[in-house]
């Protein structure tokens, strides 16, 4: 599993405590195999002239793509045994356009150790600064 080789604890982690990056360029084949297996099929997603009558420089990624990210970022550092409780809202600020990379990180905001509660504020950034944030809240065991 990159950027966790073990299973996390609910002792194990604190406020403050950052998840590994995970650095994803965005390709136009990305974009097509992603918007397909989910149907997402709005040109925006694979035909630049489209997304760029939307505002963006080139063909976009879609929330299903940030969404999936998030998801793949949290089960690398949680681990097998952690549950994804709640992801989300998730906002979009900027669009993540061919050409970019987009780094998905996240911190942990708080820990409630009687319950193995954990939320977690989940970012992506590229060279052009954040274009999401999402909330998320995890439950780990109590060891």
């Amino acid at each position: 599993m990159t950027g966790n080789n073990r299973n996390r604890s609910i002792t194990d982690i604190s406020p403050g405590d950052v998840l590994h990056t995970i650095a994803m360029p965005i390709t136009l084949q990305r974009l097509v195999m992603e918007a397909g297996a989910n149907r997402d099929l709005s040109l925006i997603h694979h035909d630049r002239e489209v997304a760029q009558k939307t505002g963006a420089s080139d063909t976009y990624a879609n929330t299903f793509f940030l969404m999936g990210m998030f998801e793949r970022l949290m089960r690398e550092w949680m681990g097998s045994t952690g549950c994804i409780c709640k992801l989300g809202p998730m906002k979009m600020m900027a669009f993540n356009v061919v050409g970019d990379t987009v780094n998905f990180g996240g911190e942990v905001i708080s820990v409630q150790a009687e319950s193995g509660r954990v939320e977690l504020m989940l970012t992506a950034h590229t060279e052009k600064g954040l274009t999401a944030g999402c909330e998320a809240i995890i439950e780990l065991p109590q060891s």
